[in-house]
């Protein structure tokens, strides 16, 4: 398994599991109050730098345990790049969103939390689009 596609697994994993827990927590703390009156900016901040730092952590242990090589291709840069094109048309997406939410004056509560939706979204997706492609599955164009 090449380089990239460790990576591809490993921030896929990482980032779906931190969103998943920040959901859980915050849904957890709502306890029957609107979700706009639940504490949820630190939560969110401790969840993207602990998926940072775990992404980071789990990347060394594996290149450690499992010394593959650590060249990179023009395949893998192609693969890269389709996976990142996947990825950026959510975060566009997550900026038009919190730009219209932000002009029609919603809460920050869905402002912050559909921009960080979109950052996880376009995360995963992307790494599911380079897994694809490393397998073989996607339409190369």
């Amino acid at each position: 398994m090449a380089i990239e596609e460790k990576r591809a697994w490993i921030r896929m994993l990482v980032g779906v599991a931190a969103y998943v827990v920040y959901a859980v927590i915050v849904l957890t703390r709502a306890d029957g109050r609107a979700l706009t009156d639940v504490p949820y900016a630190a939560t969110l901040i401790w969840s993207i730098v602990a998926a940072i730092v775990a992404s980071i952590v789990v990347e060394i242990v594996v290149n450690t345990v499992n010394r593959g090589s650590m060249v990179t291709d023009e395949r893998d840069r192609a693969i890269g790049g389709l996976g990142d094109r996947v990825g950026q048309a959510f975060v566009v997406i997550g900026a038009v969103a919190a730009m219209l939410m932000a002009m029609a004056e919603w809460d920050h509560f869905w402002i912050a939390n559909v921009i960080y939706l979109c950052f996880a979204l376009s995360m995963a997706l992307g790494s599911i689009a380079k897994l694809l492609a490393y397998r073989g599955t996607f339409p190369q164009w």
